[in-house]
């Protein structure tokens, strides 16, 4: 990345899960591929007490235990970008000592860099943390259109509509819309990029994309594990909060879409925005028929919830879209923790062949579908109907597939935080969810969550495949 100038990195909350899982084996990966500017500098804010010495020990570690180095010398040369400020979130004096550590890197650099802040920290302390940026003047960029600042936020983005509203307001008073990224690493995931590409660029499948032809979409992230000792943040949140506002409307989003003009963040982002407002709102009666909530069995157990919790770790939502493609076409909307399967998928089912050249007495209704697996083995299959071989003329089904992992490309599959930090860093928003799609996706889920307590919370056995739905 030459043709960026420097670029220092600040992490808030740099000693948690997060760092350790996901962006320092991102961060390390982008270093040995050249995929960081060529001037970089990594600052490490946590409230442990660590010297700088100490805290690379620690990333070292970290890495190693997740058999990430190449070689030594390239985990030598990454560790040494590497610097720590330890602080509290919520002390101004921490936050003017940042600012000293901030100048005098851009001193040692002999000019201003860009300033990229990742909030990797809980929701709640997001307000705090920004107020304090301000207020210590690390919002603003210093040296004009040679020095950027931008903000990276993790999901959720506030807890409905109210509490995003005022996040949202809080940001704009700090940041620019085009300053802003907000994290939803599934958009960078692979299979996920590849649906527009998949639809617009293959003369096959556009002109069958509707209700027309399309039966049903089915969207589902499934998880084998349960909240793994999050309680406390895990019981005031809830599955749907969790995954639904977020990942899996954004998933819908990208399979019914308008084609964008070009793909530029803006048109790619405004068709996204424009399926949102197009969701037929779930009021009371439509939660009554198409909605399910469940909860595994012992989650009430687990340290920091709520004996009588009431929250769902599963969800099943029946979606509408009111536009002139997908009027009555059903899109079912599923996620669970602790069940049988880790599989994140999205299906398209087309309705059932009419005019099948089918033995008499043959029972099978010929439904094709298409399946983008975003997780574990991404890739995208096309489910159709073949003459079995032999003597009669039964019909029996066979997939078109091309798996990822399988290919000469496997190695340079990279990680969605990879994906999400390299496109901060050149300042392309696609990926990340705009002020618009926010609001418009909480204004979908708010009304669910209100009325929750109208249905009843199912329960299912833990490894199982969830509760029987009623659609």
């Amino acid at each position: 990345m030459e043709n960026i100038s420097p670029t220092t990195i600040v992490i808030f909350g740099v000693t948690g899960d997060l760092s350790q899982r996901k962006l320092f084996p991102s961060l390390y990966e982008l270093h040995t591929k050249g995929f960081l500017p060529s001037k970089y500098q990594i600052v490490g804010f946590s409230r442990r007490s660590l010297s700088t010495e100490e805290f690379r020990n620690f990333i070292k570690e970290t890495l190693i235990a997740k058999k990430m180095p190449a070689t030594e010398s390239d985990l030598s040369d990454f560790l040494n970008h590497l610097s720590y400020r330890e602080g509290s979130f919520d002390n101004a004096d921490s936050y003017k000592n940042l600012s000293e550590t901030l100048v005098k890197i851009d001193e040692g650099l002999g000019q201003c860099s860009n300033k990229l802040f990742y909030l990797a920290v809980p929701p709640d302390l997001y307000e705090g943390i920004l107020g304090h940026l301000s207020y210590s003047g690390l919002t603003i960029p210093c040296g004009g259109d040679m020095g950027w600042t931008r903000v990276l936020i993790e999901k959720p983005f506030g807890r409905d509509v109210e509490t995003a509203h005022k996040l949202d307001h809080h940001l704009s008073d700090l940041f620019e819309e085009e300053q802003i990224f907000r994290i939803d690493h599934y958009l960078a995931k692979e299979t996920l990029q590849n649906i527009l590409t998949f639809r617009f660029s293959n003369a096959l499948f556009e002109h069958l994309w509707s209700g027309e032809h399309i039966e049903s979409v089915s969207v589902k992230l499934f998880e084998t594990l349960d909240i793994l000792g999050r309680g406390t943040f895990y019981d005031s949140t809830g599955a749907l909060r969790d995954v639904g506002q977020n990942h899996i409307l954004q998933m819908l989003a990208l399979v019914a879409m308008e084609r964008p003009k070009n793909l530029t963040p803006e048109s790619v982002r405004r068709e996204r925005a424009r399926v949102f407002e197009k969701l037929v709102p779930m009021n009371a009666k439509h939660i009554e028929d198409h909605a399910t909530r469940a909860q595994y069995e012992g989650y009430r157990n687990e340290p920091n919830v709520n004996p009588e919790s009431q929250t769902e770790t599963y969800f099943k939502l029946k979606a509408f879209i009111n536009n002139e493609r997908w009027r009555d076409v059903p899109f079912f909307l599923e996620s669970g923790k602790a069940l049988h399967e880790m599989r994140t998928e999205i299906v398209v089912t087309f309705k059932p062949c009419t005019t099948c050249l089918c033995p008499n007495g043959d029972g099978h209704e010929h439904r094709n579908k298409i399946t983008f697996t975003i997780q574990p083995n991404e890739g995208i299959s096309i489910e159709y109907f073949m003459k079995k071989p032999g003597f009669d003329s039964a019909v029996e089904p066979k997939d078109l597939s091309y798996i990822y992992r399988e290919s000469a490309e496997e190695k340079a599959l990279p990680d969605a935080y990879e994906k999400v930090l390299y496109d901060c860093i050149r300042g392309d928003q696609t990926l990340f969810p705009s002020t618009n799609e926010v609001d418009l996706t909480w204004k979908y889920v708010s009304p669910v969550i209100k009325h929750w307590e109208s249905l009843p919370l199912l329960s299912y056995k833990k490894g199982s495949s969830g509760p029987e739905t009623s659609f």
